[in-house]
């Protein structure tokens, strides 16, 4: 019986050499390629792929975003506070008994011995009717009304002036007049600016949590689609923490790549933000814009902040799928 024999060369070719005694017919015999070496196990251009660093993107836009907002609302609040800290009101309430013009003539003389105060600002009566019209509207008759008179003190010196003693002083020389150092005022902005700055962490702890839920399935989804590789590292004697690392570095290019992306836009709309902002700065709604939030800067801290997200979504990115590989290859073998 004729027996047929291979070369290394014509084996790699699928070439066989013909027995002497059967017909001269030639054939191929197919051979399973070996994969390339430089091929990496997981695949690192594909349509789950591309999808997963959209979806990393766009997590990634919505935290810096949260973020740079809640930076800009604590800036405002800190200018804010800032401001409103440097200031006091003194209110002389009519009195038909005494004379609202000597009253503030006293309460005048008061703030200006006081150490530590600039020159007071009084209202008119007109003026004070005035700030009274964005809840009264126009034309009515304030005539009539016990409309306060208003003394407006800044503070010039960083220290914070003995309120108290200021207060005793106008009760015993002005007994119509009160002093408002705002402190109610600032606690209700300090109270608003922490607790949008708590919402802003939480939104961004769900952000980051949605993002890990979102790289799990797309690792088990990747390891459903290796599963011959993954069977074939085990047979040859790999372990589950190389095929982990595989996995992971993959899945860290994927979050480096997705939240350097999210990161760079979400920069790009603040900044634009803030120019249409300043673009806008001379009309009305400009400067109550400016007023409230300032220049639409988040200032370094946000910037940090941005950059600092898009770090941590892909050092989430490459924990959660380290830990899925591990949790799956338990279950597996």
């Amino acid at each position: 019986m004729a027996t047929a024999h291979f070369t290394r060369h014509e084996a790699k070719h699928g070439v066989q050499h013909k027995a002497h005694d059967e017909p001269d017919v030639a054939y191929e015999t197919p051979l399973p390629q070996a994969p390339k070496r430089d091929k990496s196990l997981v695949p690192s251009d594909s349509i789950a792929g591309r999808a997963l660093v959209t979806v990393i993107a766009i997590l990634t836009f919505l935290a810096a975003l949260t973020a740079g907002a809640a930076e800009l609302v604590a800036s405002a609040s800190m200018d804010w506070r800032a401001s409103v800290a440097r200031e006091m009101t003194i209110q002389i309430r009519p009195d038909p008994l005494r004379d609202v013009e000597a009253d503030v003539a006293a309460a005048v003389r008061v703030a200006r011995g006081f150490p530590g105060m600039g020159e007071p600002r009084v209202f008119t009566k007109q003026e004070a009717e005035q700030l009274l019209e964005p809840w009264l509207g126009k034309g009515l008759g304030l005539a009539e009304l016990p409309v306060p008179r208003l003394i407006v003190l800044s503070s010039t010196s960083d220290v914070k002036p003995n309120v108290e003693r200021l207060r005793a002083e106008l009760r015993e020389r002005v007994p119509t007049a009160t002093l408002d150092d705002h402190h109610v005022w600032i606690e209700r902005l300090s109270t608003m600016a922490n607790t949008v700055v708590a919402i802003g962490i939480a939104l961004v702890a769900l952000v980051l949590t949605a993002t890990g839920l979102a790289v799990a399935f797309a690792t088990r989804g990747a390891m459903a689609g290796n599963r011959d590789i993954i069977e074939v590292l085990h047979f040859v004697g790999a372990n589950d923490a190389f095929i982990a690392r595989e996995f992971q570095a993959r899945f860290l290019r994927l979050g480096l790549k997705g939240g350097a992306l999210g990161g760079l836009l979400a920069v790009l709309l603040i900044a634009m933000v803030g120019w249409l902002a300043g673009s806008l700065r001379t009309s009305p709604g400009g400067n109550q814009l400016e007023a409230m939030f300032g220049g639409f800067e988040i200032g370094w801290r946000g910037y940090v902040a941005v950059l600092a997200i898009a770090v941590i979504v892909a050092v989430v990115t490459a924990i959660t799928s380290r830990f899925t590989v591990r949790r799956h290859l338990e279950k597996l073998y």
